[in-house]
C-alpha cells in the first residue's frame, strides 16, 4: 500500500472522503487485530494507514473551513 497524495484527495468530494476515511479506519482495525494474532506481513502498513487517515481528516477540515 502506498500513501495517498494530498493533491489527489483534494479533488474528491466530502462524501468520497468520508467513505475513504471509513475504509481506512476499518482496515486499521483489521490490521491491529492481525498484529495481535501475529498474522501481519508488513507492520509498516499500520503507519501508512494512520497517516492516510490524518490526511483525509486534514482535507475534510480544510473543506469545512473554506465554506465558513
Amino acid at each position: 500500500m502506498k500513501p495517498e497524495k494530498a493533491k489527489s484527495l483534494r479533488d474528491l468530494t466530502k462524501d468520497e472522503l468520508n467513505q475513504n476515511l471509513q475504509d481506512y479506519r476499518q482496515e486499521l482495525h483489521k490490521l491491529r487485530y492481525d498484529v495481535k494474532s501475529g498474522r501481519v506481513e508488513k507492520p509498516d502498513k499500520i503507519r501508512i494507514i494512520r497517516r492516510n487517515i490524518a490526511r483525509v481528516l486534514t482535507i475534510l477540515r480544510e473543506k469545512e473551513n473554506a465554506q465558513s
